[in-house]
């Protein structure tokens, strides 16, 4: 397994580790729900220094970036960050993207760990202005009420910042980037630093009252809470950006890989859309279990756990449109665990845009 900066810090701490798309990551350190609850109330540190990171130089580059993407990365006001998607020619999700515009001429550009040998052939391959920094970059994430009280002590220019933000910013005479951004619905920063500061600030952030470290489980656990898509499980290229609800992402007024298949979709319409499913009890579905209606089975979960913080399970499903509607009563894996389907998010008290 390939092994972040951070490895030994974790190790240090009692983490548990684990195989994570072939990275050795904590899933654990305290516990996932004290860790969950302890992001919900305080602060938590997060190591996300597996993920992907590409810088974008120039206009030519940006427009041979935005033929790959569904988001429309040129028309991204300068210091904002855009959810998006990265599609083959059928329109299925090759991986989900967030792009920063950090000066008129540069943008920034975060990627998942799974895909990202493809979608950095892909990047890098459409424009020499595009760079892969995953390897020199680490990804270290503050999330949690007072993850802003704890940030502003170590980096000033993080008080002002709003949500979906970035900037870039300095710590100790290190260069970073800075943006308003996390995966558990709390208000939270990520911070994008050269390899060699990720340990010094990880035991920057960790030294101040409040900030545990906190794993993959309770990452899972937080971002199901709010309905959170993972890519891999939630999606992959089996699957559109119409299915996935990702609908709002999509600058249908621009051009991109897969917007005719898109199209084409969206006009014929019978598509299987994903949907918020919970039960009544601590039980929760779980990815792979088959959905039915009755005996038939008409959809198949792709996440699911105990919520921590609604205290009942949570979890997301493929399903017709018709089921996807909330308050279908309906059944999960084979003991027919009771489900119902539900609005989003689970969880409707997050701090993230405060």
């Amino acid at each position: 397994m390939r092994q972040t900066p951070l490895y030994d810090e974790h190790v240090s701490l009692g983490g548990k580790v684990v195989d994570f798309h072939g990275w050795a990551l904590p899933v654990q350190f305290s516990g996932i729900v004290q860790e969950h609850l302890h992001t919900r109330t305080k602060a938590a540190l997060f190591d996300c220094s597996h993920m992907g990171e590409f810088r974008i130089h120039g206009k030519d580059a940006v427009r041979a970036y935005a033929r790959l993407v569904c988001s429309d990365p040129e028309g991204l006001p300068l210091g904002r960050g855009r959810y998006g998607a990265v599609l083959n020619e059928n329109g299925g999700i090759i991986d989900d993207i967030i792009t920063i515009r950090l000066a008129e001429d540069e943008w920034f550009v975060v990627t998942n760990a799974g895909p990202l040998e493809k979608v950095s052939q892909m990047f890098c391959g459409a424009h020499t202005g595009i760079e892969d920094v995953s390897d020199a970059t680490a990804k270290i994430d503050i999330q949690g009420p007072s993850a802003r009280d704890v940030l502003v002590r170590e980096i000033p220019e993080a008080a002002g910042l709003k949500y979906f933000n970035a900037r870039p910013a300095r710590w100790k005479n290190v260069d970073l980037v800075l943006s308003r951004t996390g995966y558990t619905g709390e208000l939270g920063f990520e911070l994008f630093v050269p390899e060699a500061a990720a340990v010094d600030l990880w035991r920057a952030l960790l030294s101040h009252d409040g900030v545990i470290p906190a794993g993959l489980g309770a990452r899972d656990t937080l971002r199901t809470e709010l309905g959170y898509l993972l890519s891999g499980q939630d999606f992959d290229e089996s699957r559109t950006p119409l299915e996935a609800k990702m609908d709002s992402f999509i600058a249908w007024d621009t051009e991109f890989t897969g917007k005719e298949a898109l199209l084409e979709q969206r006009s014929q319409g019978g598509y299987a859309v994903i949907a918020a499913i919970k039960t009544g009890d601590r039980r929760a579905p779980r990815h792979e279990f088959d959905v039915k209606q009755e005996s038939a089975v008409v959809g198949r979960v792709t996440s699911g756990t105990f919520g921590p913080s609604v205290g009942h399970g949570v979890g997301l499903a493929y399903v017709t449109q018709e089921l996807a509607t909330p308050g279908r009563a309906l059944t999960a894996g084979p003991k027919d665990l009771p489900i119902v389907t539900t609005s989003l998010p689970f969880y409707t008290a997050g701090t993230c845009r405060k």
